[in-house]
């Protein structure tokens, strides 16, 4: 992971490199620009990366954003250097051990729920909350591992479906086919549940889809 991304960040520091090659500095007052397509380029790359690094949210995001408003030698030369203070906490690790211990804890605190819910004997619950720490878990090794979690339709960028990143992880091999064929089946059992199938499948096969995904996401937060 941390190879794949670091790999993909000095893309992005050497896109910045590159747009500044193209600064023209006209006669006059005027101010230099850079070439309107190289910076946009780098520019719309650099927030992807950064949204799935990070999300939306984070100030990283926001801060880029807000720099890269022209296309100028000197945005260019601020994006860069914010890309560069995330390429060290990227060398370092810190990045990647609080978002695997803050998603440890989440999935954690969830499963907790889910196991109490089937001791309770909630099975149609259990199932629809163990599916939902399944699909983020899913999201969140894709991400791990540089593969998309969206997919553009008609123009706009949409949450790839859970049977698909299922698909994408085992045509990566980040796992076998048989943990892809028993995520397909843990994936239904969850669909069943959203939508009221409950008598299509039993309490004893949600006390199995509970074990499996719990080993599952540790099999892969160990990796």
């Amino acid at each position: 992971m941390k190879k794949n991304i670091g790999a993909r960040i000095d893309q992005l520091i050497n896109m910045a490199d590159i747009t500044l090659t193209t600064e023209v500095r006209p006669s006059g007052l005027g101010l230099p620009s850079v070439s309107n397509e190289h910076f946009y380029e780098f520019k719309s790359a650099s927030l992807s990366f950064i949204k799935n690094l990070f999300g939306t949210e984070h100030p990283y995001y926001s801060e880029f954003d807000t720099l890269a408003h022209d296309s100028t030698p000197y945005c260019t030369k601020q994006c860069r250097g914010l890309l560069r203070a995330i390429k060290t906490e990227i060398d370092d690790g810190w990045i990647f051990t609080v978002k695997g211990l803050i998603s440890a804890e989440i999935f954690s605190d969830f499963l907790e729920m889910a196991e109490y819910l089937l001791e309770e004997k909630y099975k149609d619950a259990a199932a629809v909350m163990i599916g939902s720490v399944l699909e983020e878990s899913l999201r969140q090794i894709s991400l791990k591992n540089s593969i998309s979690v969206e997919t553009v339709k008609d123009g706009k960028a949409r949450p790839k479906k859970a049977d698909t990143l299922n698909s994408d992880l085992a045509s990566a091999s980040i796992y076998n086919k048989l943990d892809q064929k028993s995520i397909t089946s843990w994936l239904d059992l969850r669909n069943k549940a959203a939508h009221g199938k409950y008598d299509e499948y039993t309490i004893e096969q949600v006390n199995v889809m509970y074990q499996g995904v719990t080993n599952f996401i540790s099999r892969m937060t160990e990796s």
